[in-house]
Order: structure tokens, then sequence, then C-alpha cells
């Protein structure tokens, strides 16, 4: 609980058995659940996260974005924080970016990779892909945003519903950065973290995804003032604690 929020951590995992007990045994008190979702992991991930203390959800079908749309509507908080079980995003940064979301009254927060702890840089692919991903959403959507690719961020429980975010895929951490920080009622921020070093090995493929968010943004970029114009308040699920009933109700994603 931070300041009467509820704080859920939503951790999407296809076998990430070592990572997941590391970032969870770091987890802050301050965080009220964990929700780890298995994205059809083949080894021990699901039952190191329950043993952990984390609640598991299962979702069979693979997908980044498909798992953290399940996860999204299983969490029960008040305040939603991502990351990825691999080690990468530091959970000792949950305390200060809910700082600056309660005290700023943001509703969406990006983390920027900004340096590393153990002095590693990144590959020079990742680095030159990053910049090239980051710097076409810049000039298709007119937002200074450095790291695009961030899977680290903090924002309300209600900004799902005014968003919708439709990906499946990788594209999903591009497609909530350009949804909250065009949507003319949200307030937005990128703040700068540290990150680790990657604990196990890395399920990204380079070129596939790269070329597959290069083709979203552009598709972003023909459909986003439709998909604006649709979109509509939705009602959204309330906390667990005050609807009394075992599972909140599901977002309406598409």
């Amino acid at each position: 609980m931070y300041r009467g929020k509820r704080i859920s951590v939503v951790i999407p995992c296809h076998n990430e058995e070592e990572g997941i007990r590391s970032v969870l045994a770091q987890m802050p008190p301050i965080v009220d659940e964990v929700v780890v979702v298995d994205n059809a992991s083949t080894d021990r991930t699901a039952e190191v996260a329950s043993t952990l203390g984390a609640r598991v959800v299962h979702e069979s079908r693979k997908g980044y974005g498909r798992a953290y749309k399940t996860g999204f509507a299983r969490a029960r908080g008040d305040v939603i924080v991502t990351m990825d079980g691999d080690g990468t995003y530091p959970p000792d940064s949950i305390p200060l970016l809910l700082y600056v979301l309660i005290e700023e009254r943001l509703d969406f927060i990006t983390a920027r990779r900004w340096n590393s702890r153990s002095g590693e840089s990144k590959s020079p692919l990742r680095l030159l892909g990053n910049a090239i991903l980051s710097g076409t959403m810049m000039m298709l959507f007119f937002k200074f945003i450095i790291d695009s690719q961030s899977g680290m961020w903090v924002f309300r429980r209600d900004v799902l519903g005014r968003i919708a975010p439709r990906s499946d895929g990788m594209a999903l951490s591009e497609e909530l950065k350009i949804l909250a920080f065009t949507h003319p009622g949200l307030r937005c921020m990128e703040m700068p973290i540290y990150y680790g070093e990657r604990i196990g090995t890395s399920k990204l493929n380079l070129w596939r995804d790269g070329f597959g968010n290069l083709l979203f943004l552009a598709k972003m970029r023909l459909t986003l003032r439709s998909r604006q114009r649709a979109a509509q308040v939705r009602p959204l699920p309330l906390p667990e604690s005050a609807l009394h009933v075992s599972e909140p109700a599901a977002f309406d994603f598409e």
C-alpha cells in the first residue's frame, strides 16, 4: 500500500525460473501483490513464483502483449507497475516512481533505461534498434520519448480503460506509450532508471521483433485518430477488496 493506493506489479514470464526468483526477492514491501503471468513456460517459473508469494496466472497463448493483457485483467491494485521477469528492471525503483506519480498527479510513467549498475553496455545492435524505433516514434507522433521499448511502466488503473491497448505482441510497449502520451486527458512522463544485467536467455528476436515494431508504428500513425475518436471511457473493475468477490471483472480488451 502506498498513500492509500493498492499497488499491483504485473510480470509476464516465459521460462524465467531463475530471473523471477531474483526479481521477487527484491520486491519492496509497499507492493500489495505480484501477478506473474506464466506464458506457456516449460520450466519451473510458475512453481518458483508461487512459492515466493506471487499470484500466478496462466496464459497459454504466447505473446508479450497477450500475457500483459491477461495480467492487467487480473490485477487488483489501484496502481499497476510492470517489469520483466529477467532482472533487468530494478524493483527498488518502484518507490521513487510511485512517489513521482502521486506527487506530480501523473497518470502514466514510462521508465527510461539510463545506465547499467554493473557498468556493462548494451550491444551496439540493440542500441541502434532502440534508437531507430524511438526516433521513428518521435517523428510520427511528435512525442519526445527516448526509450520507446522500455517494459517498465507505472500507471493508474483507470488508464487501461481509457486507452484500450490491443497488441498481443512486443508492440504493446510502443502502443501503450503512444496511446497514453497522445491522450488529451492523461498526464504522462518518462523517468530515467538504472537497469540490471539479464538473468537467463533473451526471448527477443532482434530482427523479427524490430521490423515488426517498426511496421506497427506506421500502422498506428494511420489509425490513431480513428481509435481516439472511437475511444470511450469504460467502467472499470474495482479492486477486489471493494467488490468483495474472489476475482475482479476483466477489462474489455479487443
